[in-house]
């Protein structure tokens, strides 16, 4: 036997299969049904607490359910999840033209070029739901001087 405790889980890992639990589920759950769903020898105060957690993050939603509260995410899947993240992360700094200047700089060619498209500003003929239309000037869709007012227009 080795004296070497257990690895850690890397950060976010039971938020994530908590998050997959109730995507999964497509309805409310309970701390309860979430620690049935995943299956695994964790507590259910564990799970309360990974829940409470991800309630305050705004990442779900709880209802009562008898003397407990039932989780739905408020989030779809992971992409919505990892797009809540970024606009978090924007929304925490006074700057947001020059943050979203330098994110746009470090895009690989194929990424500007989707969101060129997604806004209406590039070539393609976009996703065909008019989010993001075009409003017939040089800047963004809303109107705004836009993140390549202070450092120029970014190149494809």
């Amino acid at each position: 036997m080795s004296d070497v405790p257990p690895a850690r889980r890397p950060a976010g890992e039971l938020e994530a299969e908590v998050l997959a639990a109730l995507w999964a589920a497509r309805e409310p759950l309970t701390p309860q049904d979430v620690q049935t769903a995943l299956g695994r020898g964790l507590a259910r105060t564990t799970v309360a607490t990974i829940l409470a957690r991800l309630y305050d993050k705004g990442t779900v939603e709880r209802t009562r359910a008898g003397r407990a509260y039932a989780y739905t995410p408020t989030v779809q899947d992971r992409a919505g999840l990892a797009a809540r993240r970024m606009h978090i992360e924007l929304g925490r700094e006074a700057d947001r033209s020059t943050v979203l200047a330098r994110f746009v700089s470090d895009l690989s060619g194929e990424d500007e070029r989707l969101l060129r498209e997604l806004l209406g500003d590039g070539t393609g003929d976009g996703d065909g739901t008019g989010a993001g239309a075009d409003t017939g000037g040089d800047g963004p869709p809303d109107g705004s001087a836009g993140p390549r007012g202070a450092t120029g227009p970014v190149t494809p």
